[in-house]
C-alpha cells in the first residue's frame, strides 16, 4: 500500500472512531440518571451495608416474594398440609418436581394443580399467595393465617373451589413496583420489584447514586428524601400510601409517589358508609388520626416505628416508646396488680379488633373468623 493509501486508511479510522466516540458520549448523556431514575435497593448496600442487613429482617422487605424453593410459609409450620371443604372435597398442598403447588380432590379425583409463584405478606399475620397464566396473575384458594397456624379458604372465597384475579392495588401495597400489560390482572413478571424497598420512601436514587459517586468526599446527603427533613403530613402520608386502608378512589399509581409529595394528589378518601370507622386492616394512619395521642402531641408513624430495625414483637420496646411519653400515668390498684403493666401497654391500649374488611374460613366450619390486628386508635379500653 502507497503513502496516500495509508492516509486514506488511517483518517477513515480516524473518522470512525470519532464517530463511535460522539455516540458513546450521547449515549453516556442519555443514561444520565433523572428524579425519576431508581437504582433499586441493592445498590444502597454499597454505603448504608448495616442499615440495609436490618432492612432484609424488618416486615417491609418481605411483604412479598417469589416463591422459588418449597418453603411457602417463612419462620411457620402449618399443623396440617390440606384443606377439607367437607367429606368429598379438599385441597392438599404438594411439593411436585417443579415447586409447591396447591391441589383439589373430589374424592379421589385429582383437579388442575396450581403452583405457588408469589407469596404476599410478611408472615407476620398471613401469607397469601398467586400463580400465574402467562402474564396474569391470579389468587390461590389457600391463605396461611399465623394466629392459628394453618390453611383457610382464602377471604372473599366461596366454598368451592374458586379463583380470582389479583389487581394492582395489592401489587402497590406489597411490592415497590410492577408494569402492568393489557387486562385487569395482567402484568410484565419480570418487572416486579419485590418488598417494599428503599425507594418507596426516600424516593427514585439514581441521581443521588450518580452524584455520590463522581464526589465521594461529599457525605451530605444529595437528590434524595431524608425522613428528619419532611413535615409531620409530609411524613405521615409517605407511610398513608399503603396504610389507608382499601376505601379508596385512586387517581394515579401509588408508584409514582414521592416522599414529599400529598396524598390528596394519589387518593380520594370514600369511607364504606357514612361514619363507618376506619378497619384494623390497611388503614393505620386512619386509627391512629382518631387517637388523643396524635392529636395532642407531634406524634408520627416514625415516633414509635423504625422501618429500618426488625422489632414488631418486642412490645417491651414498643411500651418504652409509650413510656417516655407517659411514665408519671397512675394506674388503678387493680390494674398495677397486673404483672404486664411495666413491659407491655400494647395489649391494653392497643387491643386486637377484628378486621370489618378481612375474614377467614376454617376447615369443617360454615362460619367465618374475623382477621385481627392491634387496633392503631391508642386508648384507654
Amino acid at each position: 500500500m502507497n503513502g496516500k493509501g495509508r492516509l486514506i486508511l488511517v483518517l477513515s479510522v480516524f473518522i470512525i472512531f470519532v464517530i463511535l466516540f460522539s455516540q458513546c458520549m450521547e449515549t453516556e448523556k442519555q443514561l444520565t440518571a433523572t428524579d425519576t431514575t431508581r437504582a433499586g435497593a441493592v445498590t444502597c448496600k454499597q454505603c448504608h451495608a448495616k442499615i440495609y442487613d436490618n432492612y432484609l429482617k424488618e416486615s417491609h422487605a418481605n411483604t412479598s416474594w417469589p416463591v422459588t424453593t418449597d418453603e411457602v410459609v417463612r419462620g411457620g409450620n402449618p399443623k396440617s398440609n390440606e384443606f377439607a371443604f367437607d367429606e368429598h372435597l379438599k385441597i392438599v398442598v404438594e411439593k411436585r418436581k417443579d415447586g409447591m403447588y396447591q391441589v383439589p380432590y373430589f374424592d379421589k379425583d385429582q383437579g388442575p394443580a396450581k403452583r405457588f409463584d408469589i407469596a404476599i405478606g410478611s408472615g407476620k399475620n398471613a401469607h397469601t399467595y398467586g400463580f400465574w397464566t402467562g402474564d396474569r396473575l391470579t389468587q390461590l384458594q389457600l391463605t396461611y393465617f399465623r394466629s392459628i397456624n394453618e390453611w383457610t379458604n382464602s377471604p372473599g372465597y366461596p366454598q368451592r373451589i374458586y379463583f380470582q384475579g389479583m389487581g394492582i392495588r395489592c401489587l402497590e401495597c406489597h411490592t415497590s413496583d410492577v408494569k402492568p400489560t393489557i387486562g385487569e390482572y395482567n402484568f410484565d413478571k419480570k418487572s416486579i420489584v419485590y418488598g417494599i424497598n428503599c425507594e418507596r420512601c426516600h424516593g427514585p436514587a439514581g441521581k443521588h447514586v450518580e452524584f455520590h459517586i463522581k464526589n465521594p468526599g461529599d457525605t451530605a446527603a444529595k437528590y434524595i428524601k431524608l425522613y428528619k427533613d419532611l413535615t409531620r403530613k409530609q411524613k405521615n402520608d409517605a407511610c398513608a400510601m399503603c396504610h389507608s386502608g382499601n376505601s379508596l378512589v385512586s387517581l394515579k399509581s401509588a408508584f409514582d409517589f414521592k416522599p414529599g409529595d400529598t396524598i390528596e394528589s394519589y387518593y380520594h378518601y370514600k369511607p364504606a358508609y357514612p361514619g363507618s370507622e376506619p378497619d384494623v386492616h390497611g388503614n393505620q394512619l386512619g386509627m391512629l388520626q382518631k387517637s388523643m395521642c396524635f392529636n395532642k402531641s407531634s406524634m408520627t408513624c416514625g415516633t414509635c416505628h423504625n422501618p429500618h430495625k426488625p422489632e414488631e414483637e418486642n412490645l417491651i420496646a414498643y411500651s418504652k416508646k409509650c413510656m417516655s411519653c407517659h411514665a408519671t400515668v397512675k394506674h388503678s390498684e387493680k390494674t398495677l396488680g397486673n404483672a404486664m403493666v411495666k413491659t407491655n401497654c400494647i395489649n391494653c391500649h392497643m387491643p386486637l379488633k377484628g378486621s370489618q374488611v378481612i375474614t377467614y374460613q376454617q376447615a369443617g366450619l360454615d362460619s367465618v373468623s374475623a382477621y385481627k390486628l392491634h387496633t392503631h386508635r391508642i386508648a384507654v379500653y
